[in-house]
């Protein structure tokens, strides 16, 4: 039951954390573009990432699509790890693990709500 709540709420942070970061990239923060900027995407190109950040938040929160969302948030994640150690950015790739950690640990804890165990 403790698993449950736990998990529960690490998904609530997931889903508050991909939308927030989403919507920043989605419309075009200045930091958001100063960051992508470095690796030569573009202001269009932003905003799809940041789309899809989002869509994966959304995904999470629900049972038939929980595995797909957190796939698509991590896989996302891991190309800005990708970028950050192209660069030889550590601090910048050390930032973004645990956030790839965290969906890694949802789907391992898997959907909360599920009938099936």
């Amino acid at each position: 039951m403790i698993i449950k709540i736990l998990n529960s709420a690490l998904i609530l942070v997931a889903i508050f954390m991909g939308l927030k970061q989403g919507w920043a990239m989605f419309s075009g923060k200045p930091e958001m573009l100063e960051m992508f900027s470095k690796w030569n995407i573009n202001k269009t190109g932003l905003m799809v990432i940041g789309g899809i950040t989002m869509l994966s938040a959304v995904l999470i929160g629900f049972p038939k699509t929980f595995v797909w969302g957190n796939f698509l948030m991590a896989a996302g994640i891991l190309l800005i790890i990708c970028f950050h150690l192209l660069n030889r950015d550590l601090k910048g790739m050390a930032i973004e693990l645990p956030f790839l950690l965290l969906n890694l640990v949802i789907i391992y804890l898997q959907y909360p709500l599920s009938k099936v165990n």
